[in-house]
């Protein structure tokens, strides 16, 4: 590990203007590429005291050993050179986008002197047509199978055109009239070029005019009573149609756009991209990348830009870009844009109507996209080893961690106060195992002091289960209650006795009670949060699992009696498997924090009548029609209702005047006391429970 002060340039000697600059490594390898308005001042934000960089930042600059910059003249010329660069040394540390194929275009290579239609990847070409990405070859083929009927364009190898040529025999197709056989001299290589052009324009969105020709056409052969080529002009209609269907109008101002969307996470980000050509999406691409560094939303895109327009020219880049955040400055990324075109391009975020509509679909594939890598990334044997052996090698662990507990706290403002325990065996989620806790032992916020009451609370009853069995059976799973519930269903919610199985139960027919430790317990949060776990722990004598937190901020990795974090590569799998359990745990604990503030906000003063269930609250509220009726009637009324004895029925009364009303509504402008029915907060007619009159000071933001 490099000292940056060893490397430092003099501030005298770094210059005070536009630029880009270059990490090397001890090897000379460069590490990192970046640019800058002024080198001066950016490059001296990496050259401060270590403790205040970002961990990526700092794990960058602890790896270097020089640092180089070559001086531009404005940030256009920046943007352009740091792209190159990039593309020349793939630093490591730079935003990469790992495109996992090579997306298929439409090509028409209108540089041979016959062109051709066909599936192309790769790079690009000059002098070749490119309409695309497509997600599916065969989605191309099917679209130039339509379209070969009205535009018979050549689609045969180099070497079947040479033998058809030689045979003075045209191939199948152009037997079946798709293809207009330029090899045999059907066609000249002036109207074969002229068809290959046609087909250009139909494909670039100007369909109306080939339409309407057709159509007039089709009349004038109908006219003519030459029938069986009319017949002949309908079908080729019918198969434009059909073409044009395949990509239906998005915008209806025949837009010609991009729209790139983006989601992130601390560790990873997807991008995707819907290409919109003539107000239709004409193809659809994507990537994901490592956040190998510290870079906001803004950021991304302007590295998606570099990716994609970094080759392109002309009409490649569209007249509008769409984007969900822009960089920052925005300036020369649109300047470097319009230089690529060599006309005017707007980059900006949709605000509002049809293209702001497709910037949400857009936004749900590239969701979906991240969701999809994580779910193959945490499916792989070999990642997940890989994950458990690095977090081992972290935290100083004898062995890799096989089953993981995480824990974190939940609440809303200092109520309802719940914590989460969620279970990871090999890496993968064992949803019967997680468990949910109500915080018993004090009222108000104090995360850590509920870490402590969470983490004493499980391991007393692990003490407790490890006492009575005397030793471990064989195939224990660990599966078992919290306090106050008897056990979780799949999904890794309470549930009553009567969802337990088997599995789940000693041979007496107890549930067990967590029975199996973990190796190794998470809790989200920082060095506090840490030291209650382990201060739990200690007093309990357990000292045989490991513990350490993340900090969601920084993932910062903190482990008992260290005032430093562990700082694991932003590559590394164990910081993922980390950040998976954490966010898992977390999810939970929020589900759990919402269902118990709802049940809340749903009580009502009959749900202090002991015995009163909610067929026969139902009754009553559709007797009487509301709490405040209900609340004036008399026992013998009250007694009306089918179910309800007269010892109920005194209960209920009782049990309605102790009960506060609730405070009567007044109208704001006029401030008179609106005289309305009570909020029904039993349920409505159908059994669903209602949540009309949630208190404003209820709603925030769930921690």
């Amino acid at each position: 590990m490099a000292d940056p002060s060893s490397y430092r340039p003099r501030p005298g000697d770094i210059p005070d203007s536009p630029g880009v600059y270059r990490f090397r490594d001890e090897h000379r390898r460069v590490i990192y590429v970046g640019k800058a308005k002024s080198l001066r001042q950016r490059l001296a934000n990496y050259f401060q005291d270590l403790a205040n960089l970002h961990p990526r930042t700092r794990t960058m600059v602890t790896t270097a050993a020089s640092v180089e910059w070559t001086v531009v003249s404005t940030e256009v010329e920046a943007l352009q050179l740091e792209y190159s660069w990039i593309k020349e040394y793939d630093p490591r540390f730079n935003v990469k986008y790992r495109d996992d194929k090579s997306y298929p275009y439409l090509a028409v290579t209108l540089n041979e002197q016959f062109p051709r239609v066909q599936v192309m990847r790769g790079h690009k070409k000059k002098g070749v047509r490119y309409f695309g990405p497509y997600a599916h070859a065969w989605a191309i083929r099917d679209t130039v199978d339509l379209l070969l009927r009205v535009f018979p364009v050549r689609t045969c190898s180099a070497g079947v055109f040479k033998n058809a040529a030689r045979t003075g025999r045209p191939c199948l197709l152009g037997y079946i009239d798709k293809c207009s056989a330029p090899c045999v001299g059907r066609i000249t290589p002036e109207d074969h070029r002229e068809l290959a052009e046609e087909f250009c324009d139909f494909m670039a969105g100007r369909t109306g005019t080939y339409l309407r020709r057709l159509e007039k056409q089709m009349m004038e052969a109908a006219e003519e009573m030459e029938y069986e080529r009319a017949a002949r002009l309908r079908d080729d209609i019918g198969a434009l149609k059909k073409a044009m269907e395949k990509n239906a109008v998005v915008l209806a101002d025949a837009t010609d756009a991009d729209l790139i969307a983006v989601a992130e996470d601390e560790l990873e980000a997807a991008v995707q991209i819907f290409h919109v050509r003539g107000g239709r999406v004409r193809g659809q691409r994507g990537w994901v990348t490592d956040k190998v560094e510290d870079v906001t939303t803004g950021a991304l895109v302007e590295h998606a830009l570099q990716q994609l327009y970094g080759e392109e020219s002309g009409d490649a880049v569209p007249k509008e870009v769409l984007v969900p955040a822009l960089p920052e400055p925005v300036e020369p990324v649109q300047e470097w844009l319009t230089g690529r075109r060599g006309a005017n391009v707007s980059l900006r975020i949709p605000q509002r109507g049809d293209k702001k509509a497709l910037m949400e679909t857009v936004q749900r594939n590239a969701q979906q996209s991240l969701a999809l890598h994580k779910t193959r990334r945490a499916s792989d044997l070999t990642t997940r080893s890989r994950a458990l052996e690095e977090i081992a090698e972290a935290l100083g662990l004898d062995s890799a961690p096989l089953r993981i507990e995480c824990y974190d706290i939940s609440h809303l403002q200092g109520d309802d106060v719940v914590a989460s325990m969620v279970v990871f065996e090999d890496g993968l989620q064992r949803k019967g195992e997680y468990r949910r806790f109500q915080i018993k032992g004090f009222a108000g916020q104090d995360d850590v002091r509920s870490m402590h009451e969470v983490i004493s609370r499980r391991f007393r009853r692990y003490l407790a289960e490890k006492e009575r069995t005397g030793e471990w059976a064989d195939g224990t799973d660990g599966a078992g209650g919290i306090d106050g519930a008897d056990g979780a269903d799949t999904d890794g919610t309470l549930a009553g006795p009567e969802v337990i199985t088997d599995s789940l139960k000693d041979d007496d027919g107890r549930p067990r009670k967590f029975a199996y430790p973990p190796q190794l317990v998470v809790v989200d949060g920082g060095q506090p949060q840490v030291a209650a776990a382990q201060r739990a722990l200690d007093e309990l004598g357990i000292d045989d699992i490991a513990v350490c937190g993340l900090a969601k901020r920084l993932e910062e990795v903190w482990v008992p009696g260290e005032d430093d974090p562990v700082v694991l590569p932003r590559t590394s799998e164990g910081l993922y498997l980390l950040q998976r359990v954490r966010d898992e745990a977390h999810r939970f604990a929020i589900t759990y924090q919402r269902t118990k503030r709802a049940k809340r906000f749903r009580a009502g003063p009959l749900d202090d009548v002991p015995g009163l269930g909610e067929t026969r609250k139902q009754a009553l509220i559709k007797h009487f029609g509301s709490v405040k009726k209900l609340r004036s009637a008399t026992i013998e009324q009250i007694q009306e209702v089918p179910g309800i004895g007269r010892k109920t029925a005194e209960t209920i009364a009782v049990a309605l005047a102790q009960a506060a009303p609730a405070a009567p509504a007044v109208n704001t402008a006029t401030g008179e006391i609106i005289e309305d029915e009570e909020p029904d907060t039993t349920g409505d007619s159908s059994g669903e429970p209602v949540t009309a009159g949630v208190p404003d000071e209820r709603r925030g933001q769930e921690t």
